[in-house]
């Protein structure tokens, strides 16, 4: 009898959990759905909102796998008639971001096959390797050191530090699924993702994203350089990157904290691989050349994803990859899906009016306000905001002006204010998987599941708002331009 109890105990609750992860998004969305909709927003861009927040609470519930539940939310778009699944709905499959984060993928692939990967990682590794957070701190510093020079964080992240860590973890035994991500991938994983984020709110030249708001704050009559934008976010930043390793430390541990013996097995097994394959002599060129197509891109017109789709053909060319290989990578496939669906509701979210009515309901709050506190208010709005976006530059050209126009009109300081908003507008990146691309590439990875990335997102959104808000204030205040 009590085996028998035993067993209906253990099946009863399992289905109906199931049945309420599925339904709780729906509910979500229904209730934003018959909400009161304002007169400003056109009808369809209420019902689209309705579908975004179902569709990425299903993503969080993990009801089903996150293209399973895109693909449904790109269905209700088109059985709603809320978007027209030709000129509308199929959009974000056509975004560069979207296929950047894919060549990435595809990239990676590479250096593991060609065996690359391994030797780079064994050389971080014999450098770097005897603490698991001097590990993160070298991740980061490399990050820091091409920062400069590569404007487009999915392709310095992707490009460049992905396949770094991906070896790393796997030479060290964490592999995602398997049930060792904690071990070593899942700390490195964040500790790269948000590492990549800090860089990019520190160099204007660091991410798209920032060229944008200086030409907004330009034509609000607000000068600032590269150098200007730099020693303003300098003491802040490295503040950054300095808490937030250790704040991920303590609060996602790695269970591989200290490698006694990993410096001196790195340099074994770089010697028992010899000198360069010609394979890894070839990649070597290849990942050269893009590095060199990134860096030097923007001054003759070949944007990154050019540079990533050259890199493909090259490995392919090559025989480096094989069409097979690119079949093969199921995580780049599912990531196209469910990216590009988010990427699309969040652009039409913007062209219904949504995004607009936002902006000007949360600015007129502050019209009214001290300076100071007008300022932090909509920074912090304009912060949390980026949940309903899935790129950078959207959401700096959709709401960076009108909050930058009011932080003015109530009286904050104009430099300050079109910095902070600035480096507002890379920071903001670290609180979701789909928010950039260097975003959806490392969530790909496996090692951290959606809630973590959530919750951890958000725990380090608070220490570096802290950070940027207080330090920074400090020191802007030193410099003269608060």
């Amino acid at each position: 009898m009590r085996t028998l109890t035993y067993g209906i105990n253990n099946m009863i609750p399992k289905f109906p959990y199931k049945i309420w992860k599925i339904v709780v998004p729906f509910v979500i969305g229904f209730a934003i759905y018959f909400l009161q909709k304002p007169d400003i927003i056109d009808p369809k861009g209420w019902q689209l909102l309705a579908i975004f927040i179902g569709t990425i609470s299903g993503i969080v519930f993990k009801s089903l796998p996150s293209p399973v539940i895109t693909l449904i939310g790109l269905h209700c778009c088109t059985v709603t008639k809320t978007l027209d699944l030709a000129t509308e709905s199929l959009q974000g499959f056509s975004s560069t971001i979207v296929w950047l984060v894919a060549f990435v993928f595809f990239i990676a692939r590479a250096f593991i096959k060609t065996k690359l990967g391994h030797r780079i990682a064994y050389i971080f590794v014999s450098l770097l390797g005897k603490y698991t957070l001097g590990l993160g701190y070298g991740i980061i510093l490399t990050e820091f050191i091409l920062g400069p020079i590569i404007p487009s964080n999915a392709a310095r992240a992707g490009g460049i530090i992905y396949p770094i860590v991906k070896s790393i973890s796997e030479t060290l035994g964490s592999r995602p699924g398997d049930g060792t991500s904690r071990k070593l991938g899942g700390f490195l994983t964040i500790v790269a993702f948000q590492g990549n984020i800090i860089v990019s709110a520190m160099f204007l030249t660091a991410m798209a994203g920032n060229y944008m708001a200086q030409e907004i704050a330009v034509k609000q009559g607000i000068f600032f350089s590269w150098l200007d934008w730099f020693v303003a976010a300098s003491v802040p930043g490295l503040f950054s990157i300095i808490i937030v390793p250790l704040v991920l430390y303590i609060i996602y541990p790695p269970q591989l904290k200290v490698l006694p013996q990993a410096v001196s097995i790195a340099k074994k097994n770089l010697r028992d691989m010899g000198s360069l394959t010609t394979q890894e002599i070839t990649m070597t060129g290849v990942f050269l050349t893009m590095i060199a197509m990134w860096m030097f891109g923007e001054h003759y017109n070949i944007p990154s994803i050019t540079a990533g789709l050259f890199g493909v053909c090259l490995l392919l060319i090559t025989g480096i990859l094989t069409w097979k290989d690119i079949l093969n990578e199921h995580e780049a496939w599912s990531t196209v899906i469910w990216l590009s669906i988010l990427i699309m509701m969040s652009r039409n979210l913007e062209n219904y009016g949504v995004v607009e009515w936002f902006s000007t309901s949360i600015s007129q709050i502050f019209l009214d306000t001290h300076s100071l506190l007008a300022l932090c208010g909509l920074s912090i709005i304009y912060f949390y905001s980026h949940y309903f976006f899935a790129s950078n530059t959207a959401h700096v050209a959709a709401m960076y002006g009108a909050f930058l126009s009011v932080a003015i009109i109530a009286g904050a300081p104009p430099l300050m204010s079109a910095l902070l908003l600035g480096f507002f507008s890379s920071l903001f990146s670290s609180i979701t998987h789909y928010s950039t691309g260097s975003a959806a590439l490392y969530f790909g990875m496996g090692y951290v599941e959606v809630g973590e990335w959530w919750l951890y997102g958000f725990i380090i959104s608070l220490v570096n708002i802290a950070i940027w808000l207080g330090i920074g204030y400090l020191w802007w205040h030193f410099l003269g331009i608060v």
